[in-house]
């Protein structure tokens, strides 16, 4: 057998698939500018649907959608609102009337609406402020806001800004007008892609080096976008996740590509030729890179244990990002560094003119002389990084999850300014009415309708009560309740709650009479109730995963429970950033945010990404840690040369990372803002403070036990390693319990 079929035999499947790559550069590259174009072409062709739908079976508030669609269609979609106000003279004068009415006909004649209640009309009497200088209109669609075309609701816009004049001012609100306001992410997505050619290039020194990560994350994330699309029209995906997984892909496709990079500079310096320089990154980089890959994908699927279809969809476009990004860094590296990787590892001129290997400068460099200072100070470091993280988690004892609502969003919309004009003429409560649905007993059944009628105007923190709307056949009736407090306070959420427990289930006893709280503020607290329930099993579900992929990986008992408690830190950190800015409003002036209750789904996002990133790092150092304990088993001196080796690289991919989401942090949208945000503080935390500091002193202190792991166990468990076959010794399987202490 040649020498060359030895080595093909011995390398694992990265190994193999980077040297086919690098064998096959043009086929590679084109088959990736292939599949961009393809999977554009049919989300073009087929066409996207995004929406956000936060309904949940067994909920009360889905059981009331379920009764209005089959007795009542016309209430079941959603109900948007017109808002009129008059700069000059009164909204009922003769000539303003003239002018909203014509209006107001002719929209209650487009499709997927089922009817506009004027508040010219008697229906809509208690629709016109007292000052009668703002009036609004509601208009009822039959689907609800996350099914509704996008085209239907922008033809209700269109026709609503008809009646504006110089004397009259018109604006929209509500969850359908709310999704025709997409956000751009090209600035942000530019400023994140200059920012990290900035790192780049001070990282590498060359604008060759530079650019195969952003090329290999561009080629990886356009191709994931692509597919996110089609998949959204099979899985409830809301309009943000293509945001999301572009905040993530470019992330982790760039720092992936470092990874990978940095690992063939050295091989290359070391004295290797071009093609095993490219081997050997692949066969420990980049198995380090697919297994980390394959953790951040884990964490992101495991959404899916929760049973809630709303995160369906950003649970698939970001482990779509995530899984492209990384195999195009498995496959476009290897090839084009097979044609450039001469320049691109070439050493600079302070490095030739030093006349040292990249080990030696690596062994007197900072991240060395660190982790020496570490190793002589372990426990001040251990305790010093505890007690930043666990004080910058504490504000997270104290989230409220919820929905923040349109008084959050971006000055310049239409839907701001509606909520604005609400709040000012009637109140904060108008702009988020509750639903409350009544099966009667008997058809047109007054009684029961008084009576539920009469409850409601009595319950505290409510300002009016519209008048019941009757079914067709008068099985149900449909009341609009307005809070006294706005939909995002917590006076609002214990309304709902005094409603069901207490308001109204005598009433419905005694009348014999069927009630339910609906509406999208119940919805919402439905949503919360479900995820905050659900999300202790999604922990753990992931959890367990992870630390099972490193104890087979690692073959010790203390890196899993070690990564997950840190991981754990990291995401709690990130919370209570996220409480103390968002919800609290500390520097909300500097980030342009008011305070406000949490999206619901964020912890659980923000859970899956953290903890999915910051196993991106676990694996990337303690991988090297682990390659030099096994060939030199010596404790100190792994982590030493472990940290010296990849101190640089891990630092300069979170920077990386951090630039990209506080590029999304500088936009107008809450919900990017929270993520970027939450993100960045999250990678800032978990690769300055847990993996420079708190990571090197535990393992210091712990010494030979890192490494310690059952004989019984370690027989048991299959084998599957990052480290290079050559490295590895019988002893690596993981140090005798007796034998580490």
């Amino acid at each position: 057998m040649s020498a060359r079929a030895t080595q093909q035999s011995r390398l694992g499947a990265v190994a193999r698939v980077g040297d086919w790559a690098a064998g096959h550069r043009r086929i590679v590259v084109l088959g990736w500018i292939v599949a961009l174009v393809a999977a554009f072409g049919a989300s073009s062709a087929v066409g996207t649907n995004y929406g956000n739908s936060f309904s949940l079976k067994g909920t009360e508030s889905q059981r009331a959608v379920d009764l209005l669609k089959r007795n009542f269609p016309a209430q079941s979609g959603d109900s948007d609102q017109i808002v009129f106000h008059a700069r000059s003279g009164s909204i009922t004068a003769a000539a303003t009337q003239a002018r909203i009415a014509p209006v107001l006909e002719q929209i209650a004649r487009l499709p997927h609406v089922t009817g506009v209640v004027s508040p010219y009309s008697s229906a809509g009497s208690r629709e016109v402020s007292r000052d009668g200088q703002i009036a609004f209109a509601t208009v009822n669609f039959d689907q609800r806001a996350n099914v509704l075309p996008k085209a239907a609701v922008e033809r209700v816009i269109s026709v609503a800004h008809a009646a504006r004049s110089p004397q009259l001012e018109v604006q929209l609100g509500g969850q359908a007008i709310e999704q025709t306001e997409k956000v751009s992410i090209g600035t942000a997505t530019a400023v994140g892609l200059i920012a990290a050619m900035v790192v780049l290039l001070i990282t590498f020194g060359s604008a060759v080096a530079m650019g195969l990560p952003i090329l290999t994350a561009l080629l990886g994330l356009g191709t994931a976008i692509g597919l996110a699309g089609l998949g959204s029209q099979i899985i409830t995906t809301p309009d943000f996740a293509t945001q999301l997984a572009a905040m993530i892909g470019l992330g982790v496709g760039i720092d992936y590509a470092l990874f990978l990079i940095t690992r063939f500079r050295q091989n290359y310096r070391s004295g290797m030729d071009l093609q095993t320089s490219i081997t050997e990154a692949m066969d420990t980089a980049g198995r380090a890179v697919l297994f980390a890959g394959i953790t951040v994908i884990i964490a992101l699927l495991g959404q899916f244990a929760l049973g809630v279809s709303f995160l369906y969809g950003l649970a698939v476009a970001s482990a779509l990002a995530v899984l492209m990004t990384m195999l195009a860094a498995l496959t476009i590296l290897p090839a084009i560094l097979s044609r450039f990787g001469e320049r691109i590892a070439r050493p600079g001129r302070r490095a030739r003119n030093s006349g040292e290997s990249a080990e030696a400068r690596d062994a007197r460099g900072l991240w060395a002389r660190w982790a020496a200072f570490i190793q002589r100070h372990p426990w001040p470091g251990a305790v010093a990084g505890l007690a930043i993280m666990l004080t910058l988690a504490a504000p997270a004892l104290a989230l409220r999850l919820g929905n923040s609502d349109a008084g959050n969003n971006p000055p310049n919309s239409t839907t701001r300014h509606s909520y604005d004009l609400l709040a000012q003429g009637f109140g904060r409560g108008f702009n988020g009415p509750l639903q409350v649905v009544a099966s009667l007993p008997h058809a047109g059944d007054s009684a029961a309708v008084a009576s539920i009628a009469a409850s409601l105007r009595a319950t505290g923190d409510v300002t009016s009560v519209s008048p019941a709307r009757l079914s067709p056949n008068g099985q149900t009736a449909v009341f609009l309740v307005y809070p006294s407090s706005a939909p995002q306070s917590l006076a609002t959420s214990n309304l709902v709650e005094s409603l069901r427990k207490h308001t109204l289930p005598p009433v419905a006893q005694s009348t014999g009479t069927r009630i339910l709280v609906g509406g999208q503020q119940a919805t919402t607290i439905d949503f919360t109730s479900v995820l905050s329930s659900k999300l202790p099993l999604f922990i753990g579900i992931v959890v367990a995963l992870s630390a099972l992929l490193l104890l087979i990986v690692f073959r010790s008992l203390v890196i899993p429970v070690q990564a997950a408690f840190m991981n754990l830190l990291s995401i709690g950190a990130a919370l209570g950033v996220v409480v103390a800015i968002f919800q609290w409003g500390w520097l909300g002036s500097f980030f342009n945010v008011k305070g406000g209750p949490i999206e619901a789904f964020i912890p659980v996002m923000l859970f899956a990404i953290v903890f999915g990133l910051s196993m991106d790092y676990e694996v990337f150092l303690v991988s090297r840690i682990h390659e030099e304990w096994t060939r030199r088993r010596d404790p100190t001196q792994a982590v030493t040369r472990g940290l010296a080796s990849t101190g640089r690289v891990i630092t300069a991919a979170a920077t990386i990372m951090i630039c990209v989401f506080l590029s999304f942090a500088v936009g107008d949208q809450r919900v990017l803002k929270l993520f970027g945000l939450s993100l960045a503080s999250a990678v800032f935390l978990d690769a300055f403070v847990v993996r420079i500091l708190l990571l090197p002193s535990v393992l210091e202190l712990l010494g030979r036990r890192t490494w310690a792991l059952p004989e019984w166990l370690g027989r048991r468990l299959p084998h599957l390693a990052i480290d290079r076959p050559e490295v590895r010794t019988p002893a690596s399987g993981g140090e005798p319990l007796e034998q580490a202490a």
